[in-house]
């Protein structure tokens, strides 16, 4: 059995679907650390533009809609998403139209699930990215999602905030978007970055969390109330829950 590796990325995907579409029992990971069979073939794939590019414009004609469901789907935070995502391709290519609509197909079902995975979460953070004030008036939000959505959410603060400087970082997997008020790029950047906050924003954070501590009663604790809410996951980077004084 051949087990495509890719580097994580849409175009090592496709690259590796070109060959694997047709190579009936094949996996096809990106993870780091995969249980092997005695009999595995471990083939690394490097991105191969025209290759690629050969597999995308076969599916479009298949589908015109389809690689946006499968650029959803290698977005989710999961291990098994591009075996899940060359299923759906082989689905496609040999149904030669959309096959988004066979519900009682159990691959579509998942793929459905995943992408709606993908697609909330990004709402989401659209609401819950904590943003704090830098030197210099640069805004700076960390935060480490399940899923891959930074490009996802980004046009939606370059609309919201379209002259303000601001870097959003994907702590999880060590990238950031860097604007400057005009132009936006997404580079590397580690899991923990030194951040000099504005006098200004060391002060609302401390009035945040006094107004938090004020609302708050100690003799009746609302944690799974807060849950329901807000699930714990989304705290991390939230000044009520972990200033600390």
């Amino acid at each position: 059995m051949n087990i495509y590796i890719t580097d994580g990325t849409e175009e090592s995907f496709y690259t590796a679907a070109f060959t694997a579409c047709t190579d009936t029992g094949c996996l096809v990971c990106s993870a780091r650390e995969i249980q092997l069979c005695i009999d595995a073939a471990l083939i690394r794939v490097a991105p191969d533009e025209e290759k690629c590019e050969r597999v995308k414009r076969k599916l479009t004609l298949c589908d015109p809609h389809c690689l946006r469901d499968i650029s959803l789907l290698l977005r989710r935070g999961w291990e098994g998403r591009e075996q899940l995502a060359l299923e759906y391709l082989r689905m496609i290519v040999k149904a030669r139209a959309p096959v988004r609509d066979r519900l009682a197909d159990k691959t579509v079902l998942a793929v459905r699930e995943n992408c709606r995975k993908v697609t909330g979460e990004a709402h989401n953070f659209t609401g819950f990215l904590r943003f704090m004030e830098g030197e210099g008036g640069i805004l700076y939000a960390p935060f480490a999602p399940d899923n891959d959505i930074l490009e996802l959410i980004l046009p939606h603060f370059l609309r919201r905030l379209p002259a303000q400087p601001f870097i959003i970082h994907d702590t999880a997997r060590k990238k950031a978007a860097l604007y400057n008020g005009t132009a936006c790029l997404i580079s590397p950047a580690d899991e923990r970055v030194s951040v000099a906050l504005s006098e200004r924003e060391d002060a609302f954070r401390s009035l945040w969390q006094e107004y938090y501590d004020a609302v708050n009663i100690d003799m009746r604790p609302h944690e799974r109330q807060m849950r329901g809410y807000m699930p714990a996951r989304y705290w991390k980077f939230m000044p009520e829950k972990y200033i600390k004084r």
